[in-house]
């Protein structure tokens, strides 16, 4: 089947809600319902797509059972929380190598941040990067949970991502990057590059915006379940 036929075929079959009701994204997306019924705010979106992004590496079991631990942590009012100042910090696992210490030092972040902001979406990924993650500014850095994080943000077709963000472009999102899209995008052609870099995922996005001129990672969904198949 010829590439391009491929991909639309699979991202419009796999752009659905039934394939991520054990997926991180259950999470900002059960605050994002609560704000359209106008029972909960912007910010517990935001926050719990920051807390989920975070953790969202390994099997996807013990990321949703460690993101139920995050926000039960916060008795599921992440604005309220973060703006309380008091969290979780203890040198114990919260997932896998993330302590509590690392997510008090988010919340920390948040605070911080939310005191002279209203919306993380003025933040661009470096900015998210080092303001709210607490890394070294690296603009070569795939920042996969990043991106991640605003595709569930911003892209809005109803389907799967939120859309709460209005004033980025699907156009101008980036693919998250991680290594089942890298080895689907290596199969499939798409990139000549050695490793799940910057560059790569730069390459694969820019092919992506060929087959999906207005919504570059509606192809997301058919690059990672090509690699599962």
């Amino acid at each position: 089947m010829e590439r391009a036929k491929l991909l639309r075929e699979l991202a419009y079959r796999h752009n659905d809600g039934k394939y991520f009701v054990e997926d991180p994204i259950i999470f900002p997306k059960h605050f994002s319902k609560l704000y359209s019924e106008g029972k909960s705010s912007l910010q517990d979106v935001e926050i719990a797509a920051v807390i989920a992004a975070h953790l969202a590496w390994g099997r996807r079991d013990m990321i949703v059972r460690d993101c139920r631990r995050a926000l039960d942590e916060m008795e599921w009012r992440p604005y309220d929380y973060v703006q309380s100042g008091h969290y979780r910090d203890e040198n114990k696992s919260l997932h896998r190598t993330v302590k509590w210490s690392d997510f008090a030092s988010i919340c920390t972040n948040l605070k911080q941040f939310y005191t002279h902001n209203t919306s993380l979406e003025i933040l661009t990924p470096d900015q998210m990067r080092t303001q709210i993650y607490g890394q070294k500014s690296d603009l070569k850095a795939t920042n996969k949970k990043i991106h991640m994080l605003r595709r569930w943000m911003v892209r809005c077709d109803g389907k799967v991502d939120l859309g709460v963000w209005k004033n980025i472009s699907p156009k101008d999102l980036v693919i998250p990057l991680d290594v089942h899209v890298f080895n689907s995008a290596v199969k499939l052609g798409i990139t000549t590059r050695k490793s799940p870099d910057y560059k790569a995922a730069m390459e694969i996005t820019e092919y992506l915006l060929t087959v999906f001129p207005d919504d570059p990672l509606l192809g997301d969904f058919a690059l990672f379940i090509y690699d599962m198949q």
